[in-house]
């Protein structure tokens, strides 16, 4: 069993009447009598000792830092403010939002006593920052695990092409991703009511219309409804592999109205990255988890819509993914496999430092000495050569033998006569 600290001081402090006038190999003998028994290392032993000479133990643990805080409490309440009026966005989004916020407010007389010291230090913020002082505002807003309602659908899968999440770099404004969000409160027994969300790519652009149920016929009506409050003309939509959106009723409705219709893999979100996220900063932060079944509440539903949509389109900010940059020196894996699969004659570029490798569009098949055995030079260098039979070492021919006519080779009567 270890010793404990207050033991192993106690050790050290029998031993401090000897270590004064002690001699260098007394003190020597001292420390390895302390390092056996407590376990320590000679230097941390010495150290120990000698501490408890000068007095500092006595003193007690240090006190702990004061911490030097830039931004005071008034700033913090201020940035608190500005996150609830932007309904509580990520630091990211909120840091380059705080100056048209703060400039609003201040023009609409929501600053009045508000010193502009303070208003310097909530713009002088960094997105770290904010994320680290809005911790405690964020503490009561974690939501718990939703239900899936997703429903694999057979019909026309094979017929409506598939789109991952490696091909939505590159797109222009109508291309939309679109998702149902059920309203079930925790139970899915019965009828409820469900939520279709639909995302632009390139701009971000969300409308959410509320729906009786997952019908084909009654998803379709919403998907008209959401395409006439879009400010631009829709070219083509993604959906996953549910059984409300693979169906022939929404296939002929895109078809007759000329939109691409695309769906995603087979439990991969991230092939509906950008609609997933919008189903809880867009529909789960305004809506909540509750249940909602009945007529009026439909109602209220699609009356709230057109409001959150001029909120999270016209005055929060959206982020976006610009470009990737691959710091390191190693390649991702799918630059590997196109290397692979386009052949030997693939010319791979040069790394820094070093001459072009040629391209080599031929290579001559090794010899191999048995049509099932490697050649020994590929085998490992510790395992012998197996091919053939290693021969025992006879006795040496006499002389009397080397002088007789040697017998004949592969059975052949003039092999072993001399010419």
């Amino acid at each position: 069993m270890e010793l404990t600290l207050a033991q192993r001081k106690a050790i050290t402090q029998a031993q401090l009447v000897k270590w004064p006038k002690a001699t260098r190999v007394e003190k020597g003998a001292i420390l390895d009598a302390v390092c056996e028994v407590t376990g320590w290392h000679r230097d941390h032993a010495r150290k120990a000792i000698r501490g408890a000479l000068a007095g500092r133990s006595a003193r007690g643990p240090r006190r702990p830092r004061e911490p030097a805080l830039v931004y005071d409490d008034a700033a913090v309440a201020l940035l608190t403010r500005c996150w609830a009026v932007l309904d509580g966005p990520t630091g990211k989004r909120l840091r380059p939002a705080l100056p048209g916020v703060t400039a609003n407010l201040s023009a609409h007389g929501h600053l009045a006593g508000v010193d502009p010291g303070t208003v310097d230090q909530v713009l002088a913020m960094s997105a770290a920052t904010i994320d680290r002082r809005l911790a405690g505002a964020r503490a009561g807003l974690v939501a718990r695990k939703p239900i899936s309602h997703t429903r694999p659908g057979s019909m026309l899968t094979s017929s409506i092409p598939m789109k991952t999440w490696r091909e939505w770099n590159d797109t222009v404004p109508g291309f939309l991703q679109i998702d149902l969000v059920g309203h079930e409160g925790g139970d899915n027994n019965g009828a409820f009511f469900y939520s279709l969300d639909a995302t632009d790519i390139a701009t971000g652009w969300t409308e959410s219309v509320t729906v009786r149920s997952k019908g084909e016929r009654i998803v379709s009506a919403g998907l008209e409804e959401l395409r006439l409050r879009f400010p631009f003309h829709i070219a083509g939509i993604h959906s996953d592999n549910g059984s409300e959106f693979i169906n022939h009723h929404l296939a002929h409705w895109c078809s007759s109205r000329q939109i691409t219709f695309t769906r995603g893999r087979s439990s991969h979100k991230n092939d509906q990255a950008h609609v997933e996220q919008k189903n809880w900063s867009v529909v789960r932060r305004h809506v909540g988890y509750f249940r909602y079944d009945s007529r009026h509440e439909l109602d209220l539903l699609n009356q709230l819509w057109p409001l959150a949509s001029l909120q999270v389109n016209l005055f929060l900010p959206q982020q976006k993914l610009l470009t990737k940059t691959r710091t390191g020196r190693h390649r991702p894996q799918d630059l590997r496999h196109r290397r692979h699969a386009a052949g030997p004659a693939t010319e791979r570029p040069p790394r820094p430092g070093r001459a072009p490798r040629q391209a080599t569009t031929h290579r001559p098949a090794p010899r191999h000495r048995h049509p099932r055995r490697a050649p020994p030079d590929r085998r490992h260098p510790r395992q012998p050569d197996r091919t053939r039979p290693t021969p025992r070492p006879g006795p040496a021919p006499s002389q009397d033998q080397r002088h007789l006519p040697q017998p004949p080779k592969n059975g052949h009567p003039q092999a072993g006569k001399p010419r």
